[in-house]
């Protein structure tokens, strides 16, 4: 029963840190004169990836790096799967220009150099070519400061910068600690009721390093933040590989195998559908949304019955 209560408790703290971190993010943006993209490709992107980081930290210091690289991609595909697909099914998503110019092809170039990667080895100069790209990528987004994707962007007083950049801080502490104990307590149900660590661990751990995303999304799209949620996607797949490999890599070394190289196939061809969906007219629609939800479902079917 306590474990149940604890579920509970964990549902309604990812419900909170969403719905504090919509209304923040939106102030955060307004009151430094930038556009919601870019928070949400940032701030909330690194974020929302901080299980992930923890997730990589603890698999390399345990001599497991594998079980990092598996998060990483695992998070990807859910990502854009599970979680931009669900979002879109709820409502179209919307995306500027400078989001179809800029940040939807760096995220599948990444996905991309993870193929090539997995060939030559993940080792500690790849490492470093990884991070140098999120510091270039990051450089770029900040020179450019998405203030035309507002209109008559203003900077806000130091006061609304606080205020909105103290509530993001909380809205993401939320979700984290909110997802932190709903899979706990799951954890531990699962186990009394008898299901095997292996399959706890390809489902209830890997979802939820990504529910603080998926949590986040939701209530954007419940809101119709179109930009918060594409942010949220393409920044935390960015993060993911750009500095959450990176910090496993740098403290063990990783050997991709076969079953490896195939899930950076299936993250390639994750991205390289959401790219085609909104080029096509700029949003995606409900339809595609139910095209990346059913064949994320298909993967994970597919993990359980053949992988």
């Amino acid at each position: 029963m306590e474990d149940f209560l604890f579920i509970g408790l964990g549902v309604v703290l990812l419900y909170s840190g969403g719905e504090v971190l919509v209304g923040s993010v939106s102030r955060m943006a307004t009151a430094f004169g930038v556009s919601p993209l870019v928070i949400g490709l940032t701030v909330v992107a690194f974020g929302t990836s901080s299980p992930e980081i923890a997730v990589a930290v603890g698999a390399a210091l345990s001599g497991q790096p594998d079980i990092a690289l598996g998060n990483v991609l695992g998070s990807n595909v859910a990502n854009l799967g599970l979680i931009l697909g669900l979002s879109a099914v709820i409502a179209p998503v919307e995306a500027h220009s400078s989001f179809l110019r800029r940040d939807l092809p760096f995220m599948l170039g990444v996905a991309v150099l993870l193929l090539v990667a997995g060939w030559i080895g993940f080792d500690r100069r790849l490492g470093v070519v990884l991070v140098t790209l999120l510091a270039a990528y990051l450089w770029v987004l900040f020179r450019a400061g998405g203030a035309a994707d507002l209109e008559d962007a203003e900077e806000g007083s130091a006061a609304d910068r606080w205020v909105g950049t103290a509530g993001a801080v909380l809205g993401i502490g939320l979700l984290v600690f909110g997802a932190d104990v709903l899979v706990d307590s799951a954890v531990e149900v699962a186990r009394g009721l008898g299901v095997s660590e292996r399959i706890i661990g390809l489902t209830l751990v890997a979802f939820g390093t990504s529910l603080p995303e998926l949590s986040g999304c939701l209530v954007a799209a419940a809101h119709n933040k179109g930009d918060l949620i594409i942010g949220n996607i393409a920044g935390s797949n960015i993060f993911n590989t750009l500095l959450v490999l990176p910090a496993a890599i740098f403290l063990l070394p990783i050997v991709a195998d076969a079953s490896d190289l195939f899930d950076v196939g299936v993250v390639i061809g994750f991205s390289t559908v959401a790219c085609v969906l909104f080029f096509r007219n700029g949003r995606l629609s409900r339809r595609g949304g139910a095209l990346l939800l059913s064949a994320y479902v298909v993967y994970v079917v597919y993990l359980f019955t053949v992988g």
